[in-house]
């Protein structure tokens, strides 16, 4: 069998259960696997210690499959850990409020690199990696079966595929174009998303508790959203009986998609000024121009997908919120988020601190947010805790 024979010492992480197993930790490679083949993980003494997936073209060599080296890997294997992430989606309390979930989540489902999201009947999958890319069309296969599901659409175009070696690749790997835009609901509110276009898989289906909480605090505030993307949290916040929302976004075919989100929902439209623009500069406009918010929400791309762009990163995040408690009157609320996994929780506090001192705001979190119960966190995968987000008052 194919293996990969550790460094003395360098299997701590692997018997903490750590997924994730870096070049630098390998000492000889018996066999001559290829990208995407399982592997054997042994230790320097030679005791295997787990099956992989192995990626020889990444700094993350190789992804755990099972810590039971004698586990096959096979396809009912993926159909046994397919079938265990669709029954904890079954089992959550907020199933029952909307047809669009993230039904697999990668290393916390035991399936690293592979992402699938609902959106009613229609699946939008990422494969992420060599060892889910090896097994593609089983796995396909299995989710056809298992969900039963009108039509799946492959969006493996992200850009951690060049680090795996892969070409991006798009389309339709069961039913047609017809279902590129469906249509969602979420706690009552309608949205369409465009599975083909959008980012990510085409909504934040992440924030979805995080859009119920702004829902529940803007009530008779008059809110700014900055990078609005589709329009979720502004029309969460009009849900919620919002006075006025000023929604900014970059993208004009996202804007297009807020437009008709809005005109799903029954709201008065005149209630929404949705803005094409920069957001950084918008904001600065509106600072100019002496505007006031009782509610700000800064829910920016990422800025920092590795720690090595931390500092970059909380140059931005800190200019960006910084001009929002600029915008947010005394007794306002600024919800802000990071999806940066580079940028930890502890370093987004104290960038949020250093803005609010830079803009000579006394402020305090009044409660923390994350991603959205259906994307679960592996105790031994902290790397799998991406978002972050801070509930903060104005004094």
């Amino acid at each position: 069998m194919n293996a990969l024979v550790l460094k003395k010492g360098r299997e701590k992480s692997l018997r903490r259960r750590h997924p994730w197993l870096f070049s630098g930790a390998i000492d000889k490679t018996l066999g001559k696997p290829g990208p995407g083949d399982t592997v054997e993980i042994r230790d320097a003494a030679g005791k295997a210690l787990a099956q992989a997936a192995y990626s020889p073209a990444s700094q993350i060599r190789a992804r755990v499959w099972t810590f039971n080296p004698s586990e096959p890997v096979t396809v009912e294997f993926f159909r046994a850990r397919i079938e265990r992430a669709l029954a904890l989606r079954e089992a959550l309390p907020d199933r029952r409020h909307t047809n669009a979930l993230r039904l697999v989540h990668g290393e916390s489902d035991g399936l690293p690199g592979l992402i699938v999201d609902r959106y009613a009947d229609v699946l939008v999958a990422q494969f992420l990696a060599a060892g889910v890319e090896r097994w593609r069309e089983p796995i396909l296969d299995l989710l056809a079966e298992l969900t039963a599901c009108e039509a799946i659409f492959e969006r493996s175009d992200a850009e951690v595929r060049v680090l795996e070696g892969l070409p991006p690749r798009t389309g339709f790997f069961r039913g047609n174009r017809n279902a590129a835009r469906c249509p969602i609901v979420e706690y009552g509110l309608n949205f369409r998303v465009d599975v083909e276009q959008g980012q990510k898989t085409g909504f934040f289906l992440d924030q979805r508790e995080n859009r119920q909480r702004v829902r529940n605090l803007a009530a008779g505030r008059e809110v700014l959203d900055g990078f609005c993307y589709t329009g979720g949290f502004s029309i969460a916040a009009l849900a919620g009986g919002a006075t006025r929302v000023t929604a900014i976004e970059s993208s004009a075919p996202a804007l297009e998609v807020a437009h008709d989100n809005l005109a799903a929902n029954p709201f008065d439209a005149a209630r929404v000024e949705f803005v094409h623009g920069d957001v950084f500069s918008e904001l600065r406009t509106l600072r100019d121009r002496g505007a006031s918010f009782q509610m700000v929400i800064l829910d920016p791309p990422k800025f920092a997908p590795t720690a090595a762009q931390a500092r970059n990163a909380a140059r931005a995040y800190k200019d960006i919120n910084l001009l929002a408690l600029k915008l947010l009157a005394p007794g306002g609320l600024l919800a802000t988020f990071s999806c940066s996994g580079g940028v930890s929780a502890e370093l987004f506090q104290s960038i949020v601190a250093g803005a609010a001192l830079d803009a000579g705001a006394q402020a305090k979190i009044i409660e923390r947010f994350g991603a959205a119960a259906d994307h679960p966190v592996a105790l031994e995968f902290p790397e799998g805790e991406y978002l972050k987000g801070l509930l903060v008052v104005k004094s």
